[in-house]
């Protein structure tokens, strides 16, 4: 399969390939999230509210989010595969579509308490990436949470980031600069090993 050159394209031709294979690294990827949420819950109380998460694949991050304590939460993915996998998995607890993450415009100003994303901001240029946190601004009423790398990054992870041409190296450089651009107050939480959790307040 050649893949595209836009870098839009390029990600949602990746992650309907890889789609199929999610449920062989499920196991490791929820013990990541398991210790990326309790960084979660020690600094954000869930208890009735409402969370959008943004690249939510098949839908593990989002579920934590539900599990403990959010009454609403809606997961968006351009992958259309995904979605599938997240539907058949947490549905209808959860609400999914399948919706591109650098065009929210269907979302209104402060519609959730929460919007978050793991996994997922490394992967653009920090042009398309400041784009999307411009709109999580505008849609979060609270704050947002990245779950993401920082650190030295483990090899399969080196790997894969590489076939999608991802920015990760400078995301782990830059990302708490570029998100002081737009909010006031940024904490960064290592959360395990090459990863962190990333609160950026609106006020």
């Amino acid at each position: 399969m050649i893949f595209s050159k836009n870098p839009i394209i390029r990600h949602q031709q990746i992650f309907n390939l890889i789609a199929p294979f999610y449920s062989a690294l499920d196991k490791q990827v929820k013990k990541g999230f398991g210790k990326a949420i309790k960084q979660v819950l020690e600094e954000v109380d869930l208890k009735n509210k409402s969370v959008l998460d943004l690249g939510t694949g098949p839908g593990a991050w989002a579920a934590l989010f539900k599990k403990y304590g959010a009454e609403k939460v809606h997961g968006i993915d351009f992958a259309e595969k995904m979605i599938h996998r997240a539907q058949k998995r947490y549905a209808p607890q959860i609400t999914f579509s399948v919706d591109d993450a650098t065009n929210l415009v269907k979302f209104e100003d402060n519609s959730f308490d929460i919007v978050t994303a793991s996994f997922m901001l490394h992967g653009f240029g920090r042009d398309y990436r400041e784009k999307i946190l411009k709109e999580m601004k505008r849609i979060a009423r609270e704050l947002i949470i990245v779950n993401d790398y920082y650190g030295k990054t483990p090899l399969i992870a080196q790997i894969l980031e590489y076939f999608e041409k991802s920015d990760y190296k400078n995301f782990k450089e830059t990302f708490c600069d570029e998100l002081k651009i737009f909010f006031p107050l940024v904490k960064r939480k290592k959360a395990s090993w090459g990863t962190s959790v990333y609160f950026a307040y609106k006020k």
